[in-house]
């Protein structure tokens, strides 16, 4: 059942990538400009920004099964009205609806997914939950262009909102449903309210650097692969070919997800895989953007970038499940640092496509990157120093 909640978390996946393919599309039909663009790849992250730590207890209150449910149903209505909608202000807006859905159903998916395996196998299963984005961005990048190679992007729309109407019936009849409301009242050991999870989470300096390297990984790989149909549209190739290019490197980034989670369960330490992630993205991004490479050598680097990369954010989903003051708030401190990771997800596509257009190109895209990174490592020095037993 664990795999089920995976697949949701594809399913809304879908929503969040189907956007980079018809992006040169909107921009023509809509005359959007390229920070505009910017937004709009990243307001789907707005109610992860603003209600994070809310979304946790909400979900803890109305039951984790319940709100990947309703956050479906927010994705596929939002879907439908994107998809009759023609003025960029109505699209924005509903992107900003899109990312309430998103966050019902990624929330939740970590403590869930907790809840239906053995704690042996816990580790291995936020491996492949950490793989939802790119098996998602490779589906809607790989089918995405090929639809609108033929049709339009409304038709895209359409057709995702139906897919995930299936997978809310798929889930309806096959997950098993939430404890009884009393098992699931979100109180603290001795009867605190949930107003003492709330300060229990925010207090804790841990899980505020979880959620602050999240954000820094977030914000740069969102930034990269969200504008790569555009910028090899800016060179020459577009349509299926851009696509296909995008999800190839998307899809590498489940490569270091689902090695992640088996690297962790073999004990190998937490700092490290983060501190190899952060410098190896570092390092990839300044190859591509910052030397005037070759096509083949900057493509490659990106994939490296993209792979590699794919270490931080499944050991992150471990560490705020292993770091969380206590197991009554690990769904506040998943939601905290969902979260930062969504702030860094809103800031981090409108800062490079700002940085790309002072520069009159891509070539200092790095230098964003780069600063993610570096920010990566430091927190990620602090939280080891703090937690010395868990992460080694």
């Amino acid at each position: 059942m664990a795999y089920l909640v995976v697949l949701a978390g594809v399913c809304s996946a879908l929503h969040v990538w189907k956007l980079p393919p018809a992006l040169p599309a909107l921009q023509k039909e809509l005359g959007l400009t390229l920070v505009e663009s910017g937004f709009l790849l990243s307001l789907v992250q707005m109610g992860g920004m603003a209600l994070g730590l809310a979304m946790g207890l909400v979900a803890e209150k109305i039951g984790l099964r319940r709100c990947v449910l309703l956050g479906l149903l927010l994705l596929s209505a939002g879907s439908m009205a994107g998809a009759v909608s023609s003025h960029k202000a109505a699209l924005l807006a509903l992107r900003g609806v899109e990312g309430c859905g998103f966050l019902m159903v990624i929330m939740p998916a970590p403590t869930l997914i907790r809840r239906l395996v053995q704690p042996a196998r816990l580790s291995r299963l936020l491996g492949v939950w950490g793989c939802y984005i790119p098996i998602g961005t490779i589906i809607v990048l790989l089918g995405g262009s090929w639809i609108l190679s033929v049709s339009n992007w409304r038709v895209l729309w359409w057709l995702l909102a139906g897919i995930t109407l299936v997978m809310v019936a798929l889930l309806w009849k096959l997950l098993p449903p939430d404890p009884s409301r009393a098992r699931r009242d979100p109180a603290m050991p001795g009867g605190a309210s949930a107003w003492g999870i709330v300060k229990s989470t925010l207090s804790c300096e841990s899980i505020w650097l979880v959620g602050l390297c999240f954000g820094v990984y977030a914000g740069q790989w969102i930034a990269v692969i969200g504008f790569l149909p555009t910028i090899y549209a800016l060179g020459g190739i577009s349509g299926p070919l851009a696509g296909v290019l995008t999800a190839i490197v998307a899809g590498f980034n489940a490569t270091g997800c689902f090695a992640a989670g088996r690297l962790l369960h073999r004990g190998v330490r937490a700092r490290t895989l983060m501190i190899t992630g952060y410098a190896t993205m570092a390092a990839m991004s300044f190859v591509a953007f910052g030397l005037h490479a070759p096509v083949a050598v900057q493509f490659f680097s990106v994939l490296v970038f993209s792979a590699v990369g794919g270490l931080i954010p499944t050991t992150l989903f471990w560490l705020a499940i292993e770091l969380a003051p206590s197991p009554q708030t690990t769904s506040s401190s998943v939601g905290l640092m969902q979260q930062l990771s969504a702030a860094g997800q809103f800031a981090g596509p409108p800062v490079v496509a700002w940085v790309a257009t002072l520069a009159g190109g891509w070539q200092w895209t790095w230098l964003a990157t780069g600063l993610c990174a570096a920010a990566g490592v430091a927190m990620t020095l602090r939280l080891a120093a703090r937690n010395r037993a868990r992460m080694g």
